[in-house]
């Protein structure tokens, strides 16, 4: 691409694109990195330059950028149509997929109901709640429970559930009110406890609050394993289990936000599997296209979707629904990338990947500032702090974690930082000699941003 043609996109962006979670003062103050192509696990620019994608493009690419199966199911199903709405229709592609999502799913998960996004698909699972509570006469379960600091989108409902000080504090006066759960890690950060002994207290703190307030509680919301926009904030193995076990003793309903974590981040196609865990509702998002369009779901049990059945002339009816719910492009590409998983023996490169990372992460938890690192498959946080003994954090204004990503953007490699924790979430084709590179530039990136320090 020209130079011209370059500074007028530059321009263009800078005159008319509002950009999401970014401080828009310092966004215009600075030229903006323009993505022209993708091949692979890289990103290029209008410039030409090449840049490893440590973040999948958001969370959400898994076989690359412009893989061969992807690009034919665009294609082919472009030509036989590409949306037509579910409101009194069908389509060819979404029933085919949502045969195939049940197939792979956790057993007793019946029913696929689509959406567009992650924070939908909480919603509908939120509503799904609500509303059978309602048509099983115990319409006091009004109340839902979540962990401290969980993220499940930027929908109102997602919010309340989601909540964050940071993101969300603006939109306070308008969220209903949940309860909280502290998870495993907040105790262990803060408070010191051994992996064991922060396991047991976040167990009994749940065991009192579900016990004492199960008559007003519709569902249990959580992130298995990883709370992704908390700061990766890791969970021991059998936390979700044991939050299972309570909300069936307690006869609440279990949600598991799998939006992040699901199509094989932790090294299982979804993060429950590693605890034998069926939830009664699972919401599902960003790789269920292997990150080339929208489209979301959340499964339901069949206990959960016969409640809502009735006569017409009763309206139980599950009244939600989105324009391009189960828009056919996006679930034919959909389709593709499951057989891509299959054929291509995805979790099998992400489980040679995992021991791999694990052991490159070793140095860079040598660094003088790296205070913590938490994984789960190629899901990874690494947290800096300014005194690692104290684990005094950075302060907001040192931007730390934005000096790491100029970095490792100087050195060929886009990464997206939460706060002061550094994440590592790279597409799960990736390479070897690609691990081996991002590694080695996010350890030097680090030692750079933290080096005044």
């Amino acid at each position: 691409m020209s130079a011209y043609r370059a500074a007028e996109l530059a321009a263009w962006d800078h005159a008319y694109v509002w950009h999401p979670f970014t401080q828009m003062q310092e966004w215009l103050a600075e030229e903006p990195l323009i993505i022209a192509r993708g091949e692979g696990a890289y990103l290029i620019d209008v410039s030409g330059k090449r840049y490893l994608d440590g973040v999948s493009s958001l969370w959400c690419n898994v076989h690359g950028h412009r893989h061969p199966e992807l690009d034919r199911a665009l294609r082919e199903q472009s030509e036989q149509i590409a949306h037509s709405t579910l409101l009194g229709l069908a389509n060819v592609p979404s029933i085919e997929l949502a045969k195939q999502l049940v197939e792979m799913a956790p057993p007793g998960l019946t029913r696929v109901f689509y959406s567009d996004a992650g924070a939908t698909a909480v919603e509908i699972a939120l509503k799904m709640a609500l509303q059978y509570w309602q048509l099983r006469d115990e319409g006091q379960r009004t109340r839902f429970v979540a962990l401290t600091e969980s993220y499940h989108g930027d929908t109102l409902g997602a919010v309340s559930v989601g909540y964050s000080e940071t993101f969300h504090r603006f939109f306070k006066p308008v969220l209903f009110p949940s309860h909280r759960l502290n998870p495993p890690h907040v105790y262990r950060w803060q408070r010191g406890l051994s992996e064991q002994d922060a396991l047991d207290a976040a167990l009994t703190e749940a065991d009192s609050l579900l016990r004492g307030k199960r008559d007003e509680i519709a569902a249990v919301i959580i992130e298995p394993l990883m709370q992704g926009a908390a700061g990766m904030w890791s969970q021991p193995p059998g936390y979700v289990r044991a939050l299972r076990q309570l909300t069936r003793v307690n006869g609440l309903l279990l949600i598991c936000d799998e939006v992040a974590t699901g199509f094989g981040r932790t090294g299982e196609m979804f993060a429950v599997e590693h605890e034998q865990v069926t939830p009664d509702l699972m919401c599902v998002g960003k790789g269920i296209t292997g990150g080339y369009l929208p489209l979301a779901a959340t499964f339901a049990t069949e206990e959960i979707f016969r409640a809502f059945l009735a006569p017409y002339e009763d309206f139980t009816a599950f009244f939600h629904g989105h324009t391009y719910t189960g828009n056919a492009l996006a679930c034919a590409v959909a389709l593709a990338n499951l057989r891509v998983f299959e054929n291509e023996r995805v979790l099998e490169n992400v489980h040679r990947r995992t021991r791999q990372l694990q052991e490159r992460l070793t140095d860079i938890a040598a660094l003088p500032h790296v205070g913590d690192i938490r994984r789960w498959g190629l899901m990874t946080g690494i947290e800096l702090v300014r005194n690692r003994d104290t684990r005094h954090p950075f302060d907001a204004s040192d931007r730390v974690g934005m000096r790491t990503i100029a970095a490792a953007r100087r050195r060929g490699v886009i990464l997206r930082p939460l706060g002061n924790v550094i994440v590592l979430m790279p597409p799960l084709c990736i390479t070897g000699d690609e691990l081996d590179f991002l590694c080695s530039v996010t350890r030097e990136a680090i030692a750079k941003a933290t080096e005044a320090f």
